[in-house]
């Protein structure tokens, strides 16, 4: 059986932007399409190796800024065959276009329960308002989720999550699972589909995202991934990874690991196969759950040469032009 990838985009205005004062344009090219290297960039690298993503796209901005930056980004994925689900940085709940300091806090999981749900809720009617399906997966922003965000999600018939992330566990990433969990396993009443992991160094865990891996660890990941036969592998990206911080100017590094993250996913296409979480809830793909599938182990010379990719990254590609 192969693994199925879920190779993920977290789509957002960027709240940097909005709390810097810039208008609503500015704040939707240098988040959603930053120096020619954002979402339209990463769909057409997508379609052209035949691959499958989810773009996670958080509505939310509206509350401040209106719908059509949203409408306009999930039509463009939806015109590429990709799909939209649900994604939600709870700060743009009180957010004002007038009053730039205004927001509700940073991490979901300090909300209650039935805050949660509401949120939750407002949110999905808002992604389906800016013209994408009714949600059927979730990923919060931050990977700050809790055990309440998942029982929020079932009663909402939200079958699917995707927030646990044990590199960032306990906090925010508060999901009751263990920080190694990287199988899909039912929790609260959802299915949890773990971002993938590595360990970079000896009880140290990385998680697979472009900026965060090198090309050599991605590689090996997805190759231990298909050696051990594990059920899924979950990457991440962003609509913005691909540029510099302030939106201006691509990041060369980020753009060669997406690109031959591509590449490469379109070589292992017999043992992996990207997916939609749509396939999953139409019964078109069977996940089995609860495996033991563990993360890749550690290289001090992957980490050392990734370390130093990293150091010119942040020292170079990341300052403004």
């Amino acid at each position: 059986m192969p693994t199925r990838v879920f190779l993920t985009v977290d789509t957002e205005l960027m709240w940097r932007h909005h709390a810097a004062g810039l208008d609503i344009a500015d704040i939707a090219e240098r988040s959603l399409e930053p120096a020619g290297v954002g979402v339209g960039y990463q769909l057409k690298l997508l379609a052209e190796h035949d691959l499958k993503a989810t773009f996670f796209v958080d509505p939310m901005p509206a509350v401040a800024h209106g719908i059509e930056p949203i409408k306009r980004v999930v039509g463009a994925i939806r015109e590429a065959g990709q799909e939209v689900q649900l994604h939600l940085h709870p700060n743009w709940a009180a957010a004002s276009d007038t009053d730039r300091s205004a927001a509700a806090s940073f991490e979901l999981i300090d909300f209650t329960f039935a805050e949660q749900r509401e949120l939750i809720r407002a949110a999905a009617d808002l992604l389906v308002a800016a013209g994408a399906a009714r949600p059927v997966a979730f990923r919060s922003g931050s990977y700050s989720a809790s055990d309440d965000t998942l029982a929020a999600l079932a009663e909402l018939g939200i079958r699917y999550d995707s927030s646990h992330n044990g590199s960032e566990h306990p906090w925010p990433s508060a999901i009751g699972l263990p920080e190694r969990q990287i199988a899909p396993v039912e929790h609260q009443g959802v299915i949890e589909v773990p971002v993938t992991l590595i360990e970079d160094r000896v009880g140290h865990l990385r998680h697979f995202q472009i900026c965060a891996l090198s090309i050599a660890e991605m590689r090996d990941a997805l190759d231990h991934a298909v050696r051990a036969g594990h059920v899924a592998t979950t990457i991440v990206s962003h609509g913005f990874e691909l540029a510099n911080r302030a939106g201006t100017r691509a990041n060369a590094i980020h753009v060669h690991r997406f690109e031959t993250l591509c590449r490469m996913l379109a070589e292992r296409r017999g043992g992996m196969v990207t997916t939609h979480f749509a396939d999953l809830a139409a019964g078109n793909v069977a996940l089995p759950l609860g495996r033991d599938d563990q993360p890749l182990g550690p290289s001090l010379i992957r980490t050392g040469l990734r370390q130093a990719q990293q150091l010119w990254s942040n020292l170079v590609a990341e300052r403004a032009a």
